[in-house]
């Protein structure tokens, strides 16, 4: 048969005459995908063109401030004021969460301030309060410097495995007049039977070279750190090994960070970081806000009181979380903020500086800390830092109802706080001002 010359009429025939010749299963599947579609256009129409859509709408143009530079101009978003309405006098799980915002920046906010400092000198044991810490492109200095290996397999072990870890006290006494600039003094619960023990804080060369190496330490069965097995700065006394294995109940030790450079996992944002950290999962620095913890404990009181099918927590205690009551320390920042006004405000920021107080303010990019992702949660904050034990539901089950999906690296896990890097080495105090230098549109960080 001869073709037909191509017309829209015989656009249209030949349509026809394919459509004909397909078997009724096809066509039936063809109609089903047809009517999907359409289906799916006119929801998103709806979407745009609702009352309540309109409304999240207004005025959120991007505007050149003092806070930054929008990146994101287009992104349609919250500001704060609506936010902040979302979360007054709300009760129940249907009010836990509201619909994915994504925030138009820059948006006003208050006068943030830097507001606790936390140094964790031991990977997963008790962290210290500070008014004031020196910090190097590391991290706070000594923290997460030392860790406790597994001895067979030297697998760095975490407060995930052995919740009780967390009641291990490392606290940081510098000497300057001590050949090491001082000490780390390591306690343990008066229940224990483990004698307190001191190890160096900087041992020179000299007794380093008497300290067994480990080159093959591995953590979460991905990095290759380099480390030393500590000895006591102690003689006569049993060894930070010997104690530490009694805590523990099997073969362990102390290890300090070795000088063989760990580099920070590269994100989506920065696909060429440059970066390094000790002993931290991710990255030298972990930023958190106190008005984000306000949210999570305001999450987690109604979810304590909701006792509906929409609001069934698996294993939650509703009379110890009712009136919400998680502590910061549970998440493990070194820097807490507060002044923002916003809950979760931190993840629509890309840099910040930290001004100091003192007269030592220094270069701006030593006091810039760039925020390269969100943290992604594990179950480590369920473990209660003054018992030991873990929590079977708060708050990593409640994160999950609200604050996942938040990461676009890692969409299946919680979020809360977000992993950053600075320009330099200087002190960080609490009262120091922040400033947002850079902001981030859409999901945030």
């Amino acid at each position: 048969m001869a073709a037909r010359p191509f017309t829209l009429l015989s656009l249209r025939l030949d349509l026809a005459d394919g459509w004909a010749a397909q078997y009724p299963s096809t066509r039936y599947w063809t109609l089903s995908v047809l009517a999907i579609s359409l289906a799916g256009l006119l929801w998103t129409l709806s979407k745009r063109t609702s009352p309540k859509h309109s409304e999240n709408a207004q005025g959120l143009k991007p505007k050149a401030n003092g806070h930054g530079v929008a990146q994101n101009g287009t992104t349609q978003g919250c500001p704060p004021e609506l936010l902040n309405n979302d979360l007054k006098d709300r009760t129940g799980t249907e009010h836990a969460f509201e619909e994915e915002r994504e925030f138009v920046v820059p948006f006003d906010i208050g006068d943030v301030r830097v507001t606790k400092i936390l140094v964790h000198p031991i990977k997963s044991c008790r962290g210290t309060s500070a008014t004031e810490w020196n910090y190097t492109r590391e991290g706070l200095e000594h923290d997460r410097k030392w860790c406790i290996i597994e001895a067979d397999t030297n697998t760095i072990i975490t407060a995930r495995e052995v919740p009780k870890m967390i009641l291990i006290t490392p606290t940081v006494e510098v000497d300057p007049a001590s050949p090491h600039g001082g000490r780390l003094v390591v306690m343990f619960p008066e229940d224990s039977g483990c004698e307190t023990f001191s190890v160096p804080l900087r041992p020179t060369q000299d007794v380093v070279a008497g300290w067994p190496v480990v080159d093959n330490c591995t953590m979460f069965n991905v990095h290759r750190v380099q480390g030393v097995v500590c000895s006591s700065l102690d003689s006569g006394t049993r060894s930070p090994s010997e104690i530490l294995s009694d805590y523990f109940g099997r073969r362990v030790h102390l290890m300090m960070k070795g000088p063989r450079i760990r580099e920070c996992p590269t994100t989506m944002a920065f696909p060429d970081l440059e970066a390094s950290a000790m002993f931290q999962d991710g990255y030298p620095f972990l930023v958190a806000s106190e008005e984000s913890l306000t949210e999570v404990g305001r999450v987690v009181s109604s979810y304590a009181q909701d006792e509906s099918s929409e609001g069934k927590i698996g294993g939650i205690d509703r009379v110890q979380w009712k009136d919400g009551g998680v502590n910061i320390e549970r998440f493990r920042p070194n820097i807490v903020l507060k002044g923002s006004g916003v809950p979760f405000a931190e993840d629509a920021w890309r840099q910040i500086v930290i001004h100091s107080q003192g007269s030592d303010d220094g270069p701006e990019e030593t006091r810039t800390f760039t925020l390269v992702s969100k943290c992604a949660r594990c179950l480590l904050p369920n473990v209660d830092t003054t018992t030991g034990q873990r929590d079977a539901a708060v708050p990593y089950k409640v994160l999950m109802k609200f604050r996942r999906g938040k990461d676009p690296a890692r969409k299946s896990k919680a979020c809360f706080g977000c992993n950053a890097v600075v320009g330099g080495e200087g002190i960080v105090r609490v009262g120091d001002r922040v400033e947002v230098k850079e902001w981030v549109g859409g999901i945030g960080v």
